[in-house]
């Protein structure tokens, strides 16, 4: 009997132990740049993917986007962390071959180009740590300008003549990247 009434004390110790420790989480509100995730094939039910991206999508807010993506400046292409782009097969970006695997994505824009970077450090917070060093791929694409402005900062990736193009746009600013298989 004295066993019994032990286990079923120690129980309900336990179990209050692990009731209290889940009401006392905290949880954040939502993140004012919501992280977004784009692929190809878009389809999701498509689990032979040649491309996928992770990124922060930042919103205009009444500011201009030249405030946001300064010309001539290092843009870590999002808000919060730096883009993490997986490529599951080789593909090339230019004449410049990437090896499958996860990188981040870096831009320079300027008024009629934006300079798109793969480079090999992922993880990467905003643009504070970037290593010019660590850069796989560069390449100089022109900037076109869309018909309707866009609040958020947004990625998709379409088909291409011989790859894939990784396509972003804010405001009216429009890149398409190409990249080849």
């Amino acid at each position: 009997m004295k066993k019994t009434s032990i286990i079923a004390t120690m129980a309900f110790g336990i179990m209050m132990v692990c009731t209290s420790n889940a009401n006392a989480q905290k949880f954040p509100g939502l993140d004012k740049s919501p992280m977004d995730m784009a692929a190809y094939p878009n389809d999701y039910k498509d689990a032979n993917k040649t491309a996928r991206i992770i990124y922060g999508r930042p919103q205009l807010k009444g500011r201009a986007l030249s405030e946001l993506t300064p010309t001539g400046k290092l843009w870590r292409t999002g808000a919060n962390e730096a883009p993490e782009i997986t490529f599951y097969k080789d593909v090339k970006l230019g004449k410049t071959t990437i090896k499958a695997g996860s990188y981040s994505l870096f831009t320079i824009p300027e008024k009629d180009s934006y300079t798109i970077i793969i480079n090999k450090d992922i993880n990467v917070s905003g643009s504070s740590t970037y290593k010019e060093a660590n850069d796989v791929a560069r390449l100089k694409v022109p900037v076109t300008e869309g018909d309707e402005a866009l609040e958020a900062f947004s990625m998709v990736f379409t088909k291409g003549d011989t790859g894939i193009i990784l396509n972003l746009g804010w405001d009216k600013v429009r890149v398409a990247v190409p990249f080849t298989e």
